[in-house]
């Protein structure tokens, strides 16, 4: 299972099939709301929905005012209160309060702009939907943003009425080397929120029956590189100890926008990885962009405990930077 979030584009084509949809999205919340701001519901015009705003506490009642807002082509806030019991069914301690904004495509949202909102997606380009509650306007935004692209965060412009929706490309994990560590590191990564690729251009490791239904490539690590692409919400971790099969990934890395490099290897094996990129020609502060030894340091003992200091230490990078 992945957590890649395709709302946006569920919306679109039922609103093309002519079920009509409307989209809800949290623009506010207060104390231990159960969803971030940003996070979004859609439903047809049938009542069919995908996704969520609250975890299940206030579905229902935002189901009924989509349908009737689907009805009237007009736009919506809502602002629900989410008790103690209902945020402790979801798993939370205590409960808070959540605003959402329930948008009609091609009503209140036209289906020109959800289309190319989805396009950016497609290509993997960061882009934000911007929605001036007051005057109605709405548009995509590429730049003006980078703090809350960085963090990828949505919210309301500072004093004013103007909410911004961050849509970054979902996150991805490229590992060189299907080895004993991988097989923990990839399934913990998909639960939170990356979508794994595996490289090893060795068969034996590189094997469905070591990771079933999981994206393999037994191609060498360069070209798998090269293929699958590296961007600002991709993460590189290098598994193999070999140089032949890990340096010419690490090279293309280096050059990359990719937010995590990690490589596995002692302090001393990690020295001579630097001397060999120093002498091609990479600078000290290229260099440095390498995490290794890979992983927090946790005192981690065994595959599964060393997964969890790389993805842990992933998080620190993504969330707080190198």
């Amino acid at each position: 299972m992945t957590t890649v979030n395709t709302i946006p584009e569920t919306a679109l084509a039922w609103h093309r099939d002519g079920r009509g949809a409307v989209l809800a999205t949290v623009i506010e919340t207060w104390g231990s709301a159960p969803r971030r701001v940003g996070a979004q519901l859609v439903v047809s015009g049938a009542g069919e929905i995908e996704g969520s705003v609250s975890g299940g506490c206030v579905e229902g009642a935002v189901i009924v005012e989509a349908l009737e807002a689907l009805e009237e082509g007009a736009a919506r806030e809502l602002e629900f209160g989410v008790s103690d019991q209902d945020a402790f069914a979801v798993g939370l301690a205590c409960g808070g309060t959540i605003r959402v904004l329930v948008e009609p495509v091609g009503k209140v949202l036209p289906e020109a702009l959800l289309a190319g909102l989805c396009a950016e997606r497609a290509a993997r380009r960061a882009v934000a939907y911007v929605a001036d509650l007051d005057s109605g306007a709405r548009r995509l935004d590429s730049t003006g943003h980078e703090t809350r692209f960085r963090m990828d965060r949505s919210g309301f412009e500072e004093e004013s009425r103007t909410f911004v929706a961050i849509h970054n490309p979902p996150l991805r994990l490229i590992v060189v080397g299907a080895v004993h560590i991988a097989q923990a590191l990839v399934p913990m990564a998909k639960i939170a929120g990356y979508d794994p690729a595996i490289v090893d251009p060795r068969e034996t490791f590189g094997a469905d029956s070591r990771f079933p239904g999981e994206t393999l490539l037994n191609d060498w690590p360069d070209e798998a590189v090269e293929k699958l692409g590296l961007d600002g919400r991709t993460a590189l971790v290098l598994l193999t100890h070999d140089p032949k099969l890990d340096d010419p990934a690490l090279e293309l890395a280096l050059r990359s926008d990719c937010f995590y490099i990690g490589a596995l290897g002692s302090t001393r094996t990690h020295a001579k990885r630097v001397a060999r990129l120093t002498e091609a020609g990479f600078s000290e502060a290229e260099i440095a962009r390498i995490h290794g030894p890979v992983g927090l340091d946790i005192g981690a003992s065994g595959p599964s405990e060393i997964a969890v200091s790389i993805l842990a230490e992933m998080t620190r990078v993504l969330r707080k930077g190198a």
